[in-house]
């Protein structure tokens, strides 16, 4: 992971996205030090899951019952607050610049009323310097309807007192959930909501968890754009999506970057040649 990000932070856009829970609980001291060397180095994380690594603190701190932290997740007040302390230690950083509520559908059904919860807490901690922004990340909630850009929105005002720091959302872009670049194309869905009202909007698993590449063919590869890689066409054609700010890539190699690299330089499918890819993927 160490090596990954500091190539990320010598790209032409140097921006790194993680989690507590990633790695077994390791991804924040592993990136620390590249962290360290690299202050240009953009950061996005998250809050919301329970890593088993904290889960034992959190409970002998008072934050979690051991029920609680049994689950997995949460989001009470209490557990955000102390999850983003430890995040900003464990990072090095004072302030990160966005931090997401990660799969704020695992609240069930009083998603509602804990996210809202959440939304302020995080806007404590933007008043207080210790973050420049919020965001929702989710892989579900926006497919079936657990919430919406516009209640986000709304929540985000109430919590902060008619003005807010909810500045992202983050959901899957792919091929295989395509649904979402459909609708963006059409000007409608979470990603065009999001990106009218100035969000950035992150694409998450563009490669649809490694897969793509497996499934998809060289003929897809050459109607996306001719001369590509198999990952690269399915990597640009999410990058492609109007309304995407940022594209999320786990990169395992250096040549899987360098690919990944070379393939968006050549600069977006326009969106008729996007819209066409769609239809050919579509059943008939």
């Amino acid at each position: 992971m160490a090596a990954a990000a500091r190539r990320a932070a010598t790209s032409r856009h140097p921006w790194v996205d993680t989690a507590p829970n990633y790695l077994h609980g390791r991804a924040h001291t592993l990136l620390a030090p590249v962290l360290a060397g690299y202050p240009g180095l953009g950061l996005s994380t998250k809050v919301g899951f329970i890593p088993a690594t904290d889960a034992g603190d959190a409970v002998r701190d008072g934050v979690l019952s051991l029920g609680e932290a049994a689950t997995g997740h949460s989001l009470s007040p209490d557990w955000i607050r102390w999850q983003l302390a430890r995040s900003r230690a464990a990072l090095g950083r004072d302030r990160i610049e966005v931090v997401f509520v990660h799969n704020p559908e695992r609240a069930g059904h009083r998603v509602s009323e804990r996210l809202a919860a959440a939304f302020g807490v995080l806007e404590e901690a933007a008043a207080a310097g210790w973050i420049g922004g919020y965001g929702v990340a989710t892989w579900s909630a926006f497919a079936d309807g657990t919430f919406t850009v516009p209640g986000l929105l709304a929540a985000a005002r109430a919590a902060g007192g008619g003005t807010h720091h909810l500045v992202a959302v983050q959901l899957p872009v792919n091929l295989v959930l395509a649904g979402p670049i459909a609708d963006a194309l059409n000007g409608y869905g979470p990603i065009a909501d999001a990106a009218g009202a100035g969000l950035e909007v992150y694409a998450s698993a563009p490669l649809h968890g490694g897969t793509l590449p497996t499934l998809a063919t060289t003929e897809l590869a050459d109607l996306i754009r001719p001369g590509t890689t198999i990952a690269g066409a399915c990597l640009l054609a999410a990058a492609s999506c109007p309304g995407v700010s940022k594209v999320l890539l786990a990169a395992s190699t250096a040549a899987h970057w360098d690919d990944a690299h070379a393939t968006l330089a050549g600069g977006p499918l326009a969106p008729a040649h996007l819209r066409m890819v769609l239809d050919v993927l579509a059943p008939h």
